[in-house]
């Protein structure tokens, strides 16, 4: 069975309700929940071990382990008035039911990543599917697929691929504690993305419960619903269970190396040149730069900014050698920089631990955290030296910042930006992620001061960014590019949408209009219903609108 806890017995024909219906007072939210949740489930008492209330002793601890930016942990932001851990998909299709009976929003937390805190924070009345048990993972190397429930982790999932075979492998991101459920409806990219894509490149089937509780795969969703939660964020169309991906073959060895230049070692000349190649290299050459701020010894008040040049290669040391000396003699690259490995050692390296550490670190669920304003853009057009200059400057104003420049090109450049509702494709040299970070116990005023600070830097680097629209990337939601609080504001909405979709945006508004045409799931950026938009019945998407 594809999903270890799946109920194939109960696809909702039991659950037949879908009607809108209030309860009379807010304080009876939780005893009429929980009966309706009963009534629900197999197990008559399962509420009892899957529903925190706020009385409950593990409800504030369930509630902050997800959460990875503690900015939103502030004890004045809105509580869900309920947690629903399922440990089986009628648990959720019990939870939805219930919720649209007593009028109370749903937020979908897999691993908690959420840049704006909108899989666990709402100002109307809300529970949150915490999917945390919802964590199997399925690995066919005959098949070379895999299903992995949506709770589980990057970490996770590359630890169980990598306990089946040392030439596999998955085109996900770097950060081990990430949630497969957010990660892949987003998109998914990291370190092996110009060789084998996003990580929705690579997804062939899924398993979501949809608004009337009903559990489907690929062939009962339809092709239009398939493709949306293929990077249109699958939160705005119900609640994915699973995924289904094909893995990909990586070779026995890899390397990586890491090459720091400052401004006085050249940094802008050479960061230069990276923009004119980055996006034409092999595609087996991952080589992304990262700026931030240093101080050039510990006793010199003085700062500077670094450009850090990290690369991982599907390939031999001496081979990406050659790559480099024949097209960025710039950068310096000697063979002692760089490190054979295996490929699941480089997942280690990304994630900054040590390459012989045992692989059960990638299960950890706990990190360091910090709070941080985060904002994404794409450069189509290299940055003049005179756009780096005015960079420098803000950038040495905030010294907990980062810069993140991702390569594009390779297979990116191959799959058109329609094929899924991730647009940002050929045309791309590189994407940028704005990191801002600070104290958890600063005051407001000192947080306000950061994230201040990144608007600035925000204002200025549209000059040098794409434009109609300034693209940005989903999967670092940003409430500043707007937000849809109303079943009614398409044009709101649509400044955002075009930013994170571009064209695709309009398939996504259909697509949604149908499948959950009461707009049930919705949150601050959910895609909007059509305008004027009615509630009608359920359909199935079979065909493109």
């Amino acid at each position: 069975m594809a999903i270890s806890n799946f109920q194939p017995f109960l696809l909702l024909v039991l659950f037949s309700f879908s009607v809108w219906s209030s309860t009379a007072n807010p304080v009876d939210y939780e005893r009429n929940f929980i009966q309706c949740f009963s009534s629900h489930s197999v197990n008559s008492n399962s509420s009892v071990e899957v529903i925190l209330a706020k009385n409950r002793s593990s409800y504030q601890s369930v509630l902050q382990a997800s959460i990875k930016n503690p900015r939103f942990l502030n004890t004045s932001l809105p509580k869900p008035n309920l947690i629903v851990t399922p440990s089986y998909v009628y648990h959720i299709q019990a939870a939805i039911l219930c919720s649209k009976k007593h009028s109370l929003q749903i937020r979908i937390r897999s691993g908690g990543h959420d840049y704006e805190g909108l899989s666990y924070v709402s100002n109307v009345p809300f529970i949150i599917i915490d999917l945390v048990k919802l964590r199997s993972i399925s690995i066919d190397i005959k098949d070379e697929s895999a299903w992995v429930e949506s709770g589980a982790t990057v970490g996770e999932f590359y630890y169980a691929i990598a306990k089946k075979s040392k030439i596999h492998g998955f085109p996900a991101g770097s950060c081990p504690t990430v949630g497969v459920g957010g990660h892949f409806s987003g998109g998914g990219f990291g370190t092996i993305f110009r060789r084998y894509g996003l990580a929705v490149d690579n997804i062939i089937d899924a398993h979501v419960v949809n608004v009337n509780g009903q559990i489907l795969n690929r062939y009962l969703m339809g092709e239009d619903l398939f493709w949306a939660i293929k990077g249109g964020g699958g939160s705005s169309f119900g609640v994915i269970v699973s995924w289904k991906v094909k893995l990909v073959r990586v070779p026995p060895i890899v390397t990586v190396f890491d090459i720091s230049k400052t401004l006085e070692q050249g940094a802008t000349k050479v960061f230069q040149k990276w923009q004119t190649i980055a996006d034409k290299f092999d595609q087996n050459l991952f080589l992304h730069a990262v700026m931030g701020v240093s101080s050039p010894s510990k006793n010199s008040g003085n700062k500077t900014v670094v450009v850090e040049f990290t690369a991982l290669f599907l390939g031999a040391a001496d081979n990406v050698m050659t790559l480099i000396q024949n097209n960025f003699k710039e950068l310096g690259l000697q063979r002692n920089n760089c490190r054979e490995m295996s490929w699941i050692q480089s997942v280690l390296y990304f994630a900054s631990y040590n390459i012989n550490a045992p692989l059960e670190v990638l299960l950890d669920r706990n990190q360091t955290l910090q709070s941080f304003k985060a904002k994404s853009d794409y450069v189509k057009v290299p940055i003049p030296e005179t756009g780096l200059e005015g960079l420098w400057k803000l950038l040495v104003e905030e010294k907990s910042s980062l810069l993140i420049m991702t390569p594009y090109g390779g297979k990116m450049n191959e799959i058109s930006e329609s094929k899924t509702p991730f647009p940002h494709r050929r045309g791309s040299i590189y994407g940028i992620q704005y990191l801002v970070y600070w104290d958890s116990n600063e005051d407001s005023r000192e947080a306000e001061k950061h994230i201040n600070w990144m608007r600035r830097l925000y204002a200025y680097m549209e000059a040098y960014v794409s434009k109609s629209p300034r693209a940005a990337y989903l999967n670092y939601r940003d409430l500043d590019l707007g937000v849809n609080n109303a079943d009614t504001s398409f044009a709101q909405a649509k400044i955002w949408g075009l930013k994170y979709f571009k064209h695709n945006f309009k398939r996504l508004v259909k697509v949604k209009s149908v499948v959950d045409p009461g707009n049930f799931f919705r949150n601050e950026q959910s895609i909007p219903l059509l305008p004027s938009h009615g509630r009608k019945g359920y359909k199935h998407v079979r065909r493109h609108e």
